[in-house]
């Protein structure tokens, strides 16, 4: 049987959420993606605690949000 894993690495963890490093760390740092978790020396992100924090981010306004004309 083969299962996903429930510990990503930084590289895995950035790349389930479709980013880079860098900006997977500054996520991190300011409260949108999860701490990791620690195992000796290896580092670990929970993968439903990053999936969690995927769903909670906002979602892109759409036009019709952003049109200023909308209502005349």
């Amino acid at each position: 049987m083969s299962y996903p894993p429930l510990g990503l690495g930084r590289d895995d963890a950035a790349n389930y959420v479709g980013v880079g490093t860098t900006k997977f760390d500054q996520m991190v740092k300011d409260g949108r993606m999860p701490q990791p978790r620690e195992i000796d020396s290896r580092i670990l992100w929970d993968r439903t605690e990053v999936e969690v924090a995927f769903r909670d981010l906002p979602h892109r306004a759409s036009n019709e949000d952003e049109n200023p004309w909308r209502n005349i």
